[in-house]
């Protein structure tokens, strides 16, 4: 699939933030880019970088797509902050994209025509998320069914269940989601519609321990729409 003009793509959903620019589809320029640290912040000034290297501005952008999660609550938020306002500033549309189906579209290990993939990212608390991802004829991402969540020991029978390997930082077959990976997952944007800027965030797959810990305490959901004083 081909999608035309420029697309800055972006992601953090294992707490490293990366970025891609692509132009009508290829990547042309990308980066990884540490997101906890006690220095200033970097991931908005690579990313003027990486169009500057791409030799664009931001005003050349047709499009912006963000890695919707799940995955690290923080890093998530700020990225997906980023992406929600170069969209409403530039006026672009912004689309999301299974964070988890930019680990097998970012692994050179993944590309076989026809397999499919349990693509796993750590959730802490002994689980991680999980999403089916079906690779086609070409290479590229066809599909991607999230599993929710699972005990890591878990992991093994449910892939085999599926006819299916696993993926992911901490599998036999290793690799991290990148940004770069949207390449392979742009037929996941076919029909898609860009978000509501006023109310789209990433999907978290969890609660956060912050939340968990008050509701424990306090024995009741937290309302996210009061203060939880």
């Amino acid at each position: 699939m081909v999608i035309a003009g420029l697309t800055l793509a972006l992601d953090a959903s294992a707490s490293v933030g990366t970025l891609a620019v692509l132009r009508e589809g290829e990547v042309v320029v990308d980066r990884t880019v540490e997101m906890r640290g006690d220095g200033e912040e970097e991931y908005f000034p690579a990313i003027l970088g990486a169009l500057a290297d791409a030799g664009a501005g931001r005003g050349d952008l047709d499009r912006i797509v963000c890695g919707a999660g799940p995955g690290s609550f923080t890093a998530l938020r700020v990225v997906g902050a980023i992406a929600k306002g170069l969209a409403l500033g530039l006026d672009r549309p912004l689309l999301g994209v299974p964070s988890l189906a930019l680990i097998v579209g970012a692994s050179e290990e993944t590309r076989a025509a026809g397999t499919r993939w349990v693509a796993t990212l750590d959730a802490m608390r002994g689980d991680r998320y999980a999403a089916l991802v079906t690779v086609g004829a070409g290479g590229e991402v066809r599909s991607v069914e999230s599993l929710g969540l699972f005990p890591a020991p878990e992991l093994a029978a449910r892939a085999r269940a599926l006819e299916a390997r696993l993926v992911g930082p901490d599998e036999a077959v290793r690799a991290e989601p990148h940004a770069r990976g949207l390449a392979r997952c742009l037929p996941l944007l076919t029909g898609a519609t860009p978000v509501d800027l006023a109310s789209w965030e990433p999907l978290y797959g969890r609660l956060a321990e912050a939340q968990v810990k008050w509701e424990a305490a306090h024995g009741r959901p937290l309302d996210a729409r009061r203060s939880p004083a």
